[in-house]
């Protein structure tokens, strides 16, 4: 059996929302279970795929604001892990 661990976490700037008491968000961790390292590994690269198209497009996003002065991408953190471990 393989694992593959998925942690997920951002923050926002108070800067950049009108909502200040909910700007630091915790991170999210998930676990699937796989029956072989192959289809983990698989799982993994489509996940890290997807996660760094989200992380362009909230870019995008972000210099948008930036240019009417409301935000822009240092205001935001995000960071995620993904890995394959056996179990």
């Amino acid at each position: 059996m393989w694992i593959l661990m998925y942690v997920f976490s951002y923050s926002v700037n108070p800067a950049a929302t009108n909502d200040r008491a909910e700007w630091r968000l915790r991170p999210s961790v998930v676990f699937q279970e796989f029956s072989t390292e192959e289809r983990c590994l698989s799982a993994k690269s489509k996940l890290d795929s997807s996660l760094k198209e989200a992380g362009d497009k909230l870019r995008r996003g972000l210099e948008d604001l930036k240019s009417i002065g409301k935000a822009g991408p240092g205001q935001i953190i995000v960071a995620y892990q993904v890995e394959c471990l056996p179990k």
